[in-house]
C-alpha cells in the first residue's frame, strides 16, 4: 500500500477513534459504569453470573456487595477447568487462549484467559490506539515508511485439551492480522522461537537489512538484542544501521535504570519515547503526550477500574473505591473486572494519579515488590528514582539490580542489601552509597524515619555483581527474555542468597 494511501487510512481512523476517546476523557465515571453493567449483564447467564445472581445487579454498590475481591490463587480452580475444555464457567463467549505469566522469576505459573472480545477490544484496539496517539502528535512521522521491530513472543504456544498456553505476546503475534505482520519484523517463526539466545542471533539477522522506523518491547531485553546489533554490525549508534528510527514503544519494566543507556545509543534529540502499561490481564494505559512519564488510562477497553489505598492494604482498615473517588499522589492496588471473565481481580500492581481530569497515572510497582520489614515501606518507585538520581551525579550505569531485607540479629540493626550490576560502575561505591541512602530518605519518609540516627536501619549495604550475573541467573531457572523480570524489591532473602551464591 503506498505510504501517502497508509497515512491517510491512519488520519481517517485516527479522526474517528479520537472522538470515543473524547467521550471517556468527558464522561469517564459514566463511562466506566455503563461498561460494568454491559459485563455484568453479558455474563449473567455463566455459571459465575448464576452463582452471583448478576441479572438483579442494577448498580456498582449491588455489584460490590454481591461479588468477592479474588486473587489468582481464589480464581485458579475455574481457570484450570476452563482450560480443561469447560465453557460458560466465568465468560459466555469460548476461552481459547490462555496467557501463561509468572509476573516474577516464580516457579509458579498464572494462566491467564484471554478471550476473543479481550484480544480485539482491548489488547489489539490499544495497539491501534498508541498508533494513533503518537501520529496525532507527530504529524510529520514517517512511521509507515518502515517497519516495526517487535521483541517479545520468546515461548512457543502449546495446544492442551483444545486450548492453547503461551506468551501473552506470542499469542498476539500467532493472531494478528496480516497487515500488523507486513509491518512488522522479525518474521512470525523468528518472533517466536523458543531458545533465546538463538533467537537473539536471528532477529539481528533479520532486521538489520530492514529499514526499521520503530522499536517495541521490554527495555531490558530489548537493550540486551540492541547491543547485539552494534557488536555485529561494528556500529556505535543505532541510527547508523536504521537512519529513519524515530520512536522506541515500551512498557514491562520501569525505563529509568536503562534510559542513559539508550539515549548513548540513541543519540538524536527529537527521537521519541512512549510507554505503555499492558499485561497478561489486559491493556491499561498509554502515554498520550510527547516527553510525558504519565500514562492515560484507558476506560473503553472492556475493563472496570476499582482501586485500594495501599497504605491500609491487607488490614482490617482496607477500603476499595471506584476511580471516582480517587486522589492524586497515593499509592494504590489495582483490581480490575474484565471482558475475559476476571471479576474483582487483584492484578498485583500499584499505580499513583498524577491527574483526575483526565485520569492519568505512573505505575509505581507491585503489591508483593516492596520492603516493609522494619516499616519502611520501600516501593520500586523509590528505588528507581533514588538511582537514577544517584547515577546521573556519578555517570554510572546500571544493568540491573535486586534488594532484599538484612534482618535484624541480636543489638544489630537492620538494613537493606543491594546486588547492582554496573555497565559502567561508580568511581568510588562508598560516595554512590552515600548519595543513594540520601536519595531515598529525600523520596520516602518512612525509609528517611527509621534510618534517623540509625534508629532501626543501618545504611544500605551494596554489592556489586559480576558481569551477566542476572542473566545468568535467569537462564538457569529457564526463564530467558519475553516477559521475564528480575524481582527488584522483596521482604524475603530467597532470590537474593540465590544470586549470591552465584557471584563469584
Amino acid at each position: 500500500m503506498p505510504i501517502p494511501l497508509v497515512n491517510s487510512v491512519a488520519s481517517w481512523f485516527l479522526k474517528k477513534r479520537f472522538h470515543q476517546i473524547e467521550l471517556f476523557l468527558k464522561y469517564p465515571n459514566e463511562v466506566q459504569n455503563e461498561l460494568l453493567l454491559n459485563l455484568i449483564n453479558t455474563a449473567k447467564d455463566t455459571q459465575i453470573g448464576k452463582q452471583y445472581d448478576f441479572a438483579s445487579i442494577k448498580n456498582y454498590k449491588a455489584f460490590t456487595e454481591r461479588i468477592p475481591v479474588s486473587s489468582y490463587e481464589d480464581f485458579q480452580s475455574v481457570i484450570e477447568r476452563s482450560r480443561r475444555g469447560e465453557q460458560n464457567i466465568f465468560w459466555p463467549t469460548p476461552i481459547k487462549w490462555f496467557a501463561k505469566s509468572s509476573g516474577t522469576t516464580n516457579a509458579k505459573s498464572k494462566f491467564i484467559p484471554v478471550s476473543t472480545e479481550s484480544l480485539e477490544d482491548c489488547h489489539y484496539a490499544a495497539g491501534k490506539d498508541l498508533l494513533c496517539m503518537y501520529l496525532n502528535n507527530n504529524e510529520n512521522s514517517q512511521l509507515f515508511t518502515g517497519k516495526s521491530l517487535r521483541l517479545g513472543g520468546s515461548k512457543e504456544l502449546y495446544e492442551e485439551n483444545g486450548t492453547v498456553f503461551g506468551d501473552l505476546s506470542a499469542i498476539l503475534i500467532d493472531n494478528m492480522p496480516f497487515w500488523a505482520e507486513f509491518s512488522s519484523t522479525p518474521s512470525s517463526k523468528v518472533s517466536l522461537m523458543s531458545d533465546w539466545e538463538h533467537k537473539m542471533q536471528a532477529i539481528v539477522d533479520e532486521t538489520i537489512n530492514e529499514n526499521v522506523t520503530s522499536l517495541t518491547g521490554v527495555p531490558s531485553w530489548m537493550l540486551v538484542l540492541l547491543n547485539n546489533v552494534l557488536d555485529s554490525t561494528d556500529k556505535k549508534s543505532l541510527f547508523d544501521i536504521w537512519p529513519n528510527l524515530e520512536v522506541y514503544f515500551h512498557g514491562g519494566v520501569s525505563f529509568a535504570p536503562y534510559a542513559d543507556q539508550y539515549q548513548s545509543i540513541l543519540p538524536k534529540k527529537e527521537f521519541k519515547y512512549y510507554e505503555i502499561y499492558n499485561a497478561s490481564e489486559g491493556f491499561f494505559a498509554i502515554q498520550d503526550q510527547n516527553n510525558s512519564n504519565e500514562l492515560l488510562l484507558m476506560l473503553d477497553y472492556g475493563i472496570f477500574y476499582e482501586f485500594i489505598p495501599m497504605d491500609a492494604y491487607g488490614t482490617s482498615q482496607e477500603q476499595i473505591i471506584p476511580l471516582s473517588d480517587v486522589k492524586k499522589g497515593v499509592n494504590y492496588a489495582v483490581i480490575i473486572t474484565t471482558n475475559a471473565g476476571l471479576w474483582r481481580y487483584k492484578i498485583g500492581d500499584t499505580v499513583r494519579f498524577t491527574s483526575i481530569y483526565p485520569y492519568r497515572i505512573k505505575v509505581s510497582g507491585r503489591t508483593k515488590h516492596h520492603i516493609n520489614v522494619f516499616g519502611e515501606e520501600l516501593i520500586i518507585e523509590n528505588a528507581e528514582d533514588a538511582l537514577k538520581q544517584v547515577c546521573k551525579k556519578t555517570k554510572a550505569e546500571i544493568i540491573d539490580y535486586t534488594a532484599a531485607p538484612v534482618f535484624m540479629q541480636g543489638k544489630e540493626k537492620g538494613a537493606h542489601e543491594w546486588l547492582i550490576e554496573f555497565k559502567t560502575p561508580p568511581t568510588d561505591l562508598h560516595y554512590f552509597n552515600d548519595l543513594f541512602d540520601s536519595a531515598l530518605k529525600s523520596l520516602n519518609s518512612d525509609y528517611e524515619a527509621k534510618r534517623f540516627n540509625n534508629i532501626t536501619l543501618n545504611k544500605p549495604k551494596i554489592n556489586i555483581a559480576r558481569p551477566r550475573l542476572f542473566y545468568d541467573w535467569l537462564k538457569e531457572k529457564d526463564k530467558l527474555g519475553g516477559q521475564h523480570k528480575i524481582p527488584r524489591l522483596s521482604n524475603t532473602r530467597l532470590y537474593m542468597d540465590e544470586l549470591l551464591q552465584l557471584n563469584v
